[in-house]
């Protein structure tokens, strides 16, 4: 994967020409473009915009609305709107290894959407290419799936269907994969949409698709594979050695990143990312005003957000990015020796960033001082650590530290 390392004034460079090609509100005769202006009492043109390449884009307020890897979208913002072509380009062939022009995705308001727009597409292509019922359609995934694939059968009226995973490995368990896809085909289901992690939310497991695809090629002709990789996507793909789960392997059909985890970009950078001859399942022809038509759930969006990741992205090159990974796996092996050492059970996949401890391993109060967050606040059996750029060394040994006086004093009882 390479994309290149900008300085950061060719960056700046870069958004201003983008900015200079979409329509202008101050020199443009504008009669039939509504909410696009921000208020001019809050938001003015403050001297400071002219460096400021970011806050300029979200001043001007592009809409990105539409799908701009399928067609034009609103010739009003043709400049931002390519910055968050090349974001899309960046992140399916480069990152995600996809062939050139063969995926189409946008900017989505975060993965939760990216998820459901997944939901959405197939359960449109099952019932516009095979007629089916919608009662014939599920979803299938593990219980540390993100409760987002449970929002979206939910909207969609298909059949959520949760496979148990290994309490020390998180991994499926094929012998309730297998019983759960019998128990589908005898309820009526017919199509199926599998939706694997590349980073589940509490523990950053990764979800292993071959012994599971092959085990539902058993039971089912007409499936899809989409990969929720809103959390590791930024991160895994340059951390391991191997990687199945991306658009090199055919079985893998759409996938979700979000910018405002690993990427750090501001909150509403979600993507979501297919193969080419999908996202037209999801077209709204009816939006007939939207020159290009529009295939989101979202529809209007934020033309700041692509841009916010594709600075971060040039800020770094896929060198000095591969290279700050490479810092947090360190930092993260760095903790989990420690906690070897002092005999801790936890959950970690070698090539992420989380760290799951046993919640019998550490008390409350120590868990509450440093912000761990518990797998479920009610009855909590895990608590995780996520070493991101903020967590430096410092706070790892201070963290530790605390926990070891706790263990001793424990010991002493």
């Amino acid at each position: 994967m390479y994309w290149p390392k900008l300085p950061s004034a060719t960056i700046r460079e870069r958004v201003f020409e983008a900015l200079n090609k979409n329509l202008n509100y101050n020199t443009e005769p504008i009669l039939g473009l509504p909410g696009t202006y921000l208020d001019q009492e809050q938001f003015y043109n403050f001297p400071f915009l002219k460096e400021a390449a970011f806050l300029s884009v979200l001043v001007n307020n592009p809409n990105h609305i539409g799908c701009h890897t399928y067609n034009d979208g609103e010739k009003y913002f043709s400049g931002t709107q390519k910055l968050e072509i090349d974001l899309l380009r960046i992140c399916a062939v480069e990152i995600l290894g996809a062939e050139e022009s063969s995926y189409d995705g946008y900017v989505a308001p975060g993965g939760t959407e990216a998820n459901i727009q997944a939901q959405w597409m197939y359960r449109n292509y099952f019932m516009q290419e095979h007629n089916a019922n919608v009662n014939e359609i599920g979803v299938i995934f593990s219980e540390d799936a993100h409760y987002s694939v449970y929002k979206g059968s939910n909207l969609l009226g298909i059949h959520p269907i949760v496979v148990k995973v290994n309490h020390n490995t998180r991994q499926i368990e094929l012998d309730d994969l297998k019983e759960k896809l019998e128990e589908a085909y005898e309820k009526g289901i017919r199509y199926l949409i599998i939706h694997l992690s590349m980073g589940t939310t509490i523990f950053g497991s990764v979800d292993s698709p071959g012994s599971f695809i092959e085990l539902v090629k058993q039971y089912f002709k007409h499936y899809f594979v989409h990969v929720d990789a809103a959390f590791g996507g930024f991160i895994y793909p340059f951390s391991t050695q191997q990687n199945d789960l991306n658009f090199s392997n055919p079985e893998i059909s759409s996938i979700t990143i979000d910018g405002h985890k690993m990427l750090q970009s501001p909150y509403g950078t979600g993507i979501f990312l297919c193969r080419k001859s999908l996202i037209e399942y999801v077209q709204t022809k009816e939006a007939s005003y939207v020159y290009g038509s529009d295939f989101t759930l979202c529809g209007s969006r934020s033309g700041a957000n692509a841009i916010s990741m594709w600075m971060i992205l040039m800020t770094h090159g896929s060198n000095g990015w591969t290279h700050l990974i490479q810092q947090l796996i360190d930092r993260t092996n760095y903790l989990c020796d420690a906690l070897d050492k002092m005999g801790v059970k936890y959950f970690r996949n070698p090539d992420m960033n989380i760290v799951t401890i046993d919640s019998n391993e550490i008390s409350e109060t120590l868990a509450e001082k440093y912000y761990l967050v518990a797998d479920n606040y009610l009855n909590p059996q895990w608590r995780k650590v996520v070493v991101m750029a903020h967590v430096k060394k410092e706070l790892i040994d201070n963290f530790l530290i605390d926990l070891e006086k706790e263990r001793k004093v424990a010991a002493s009882v």
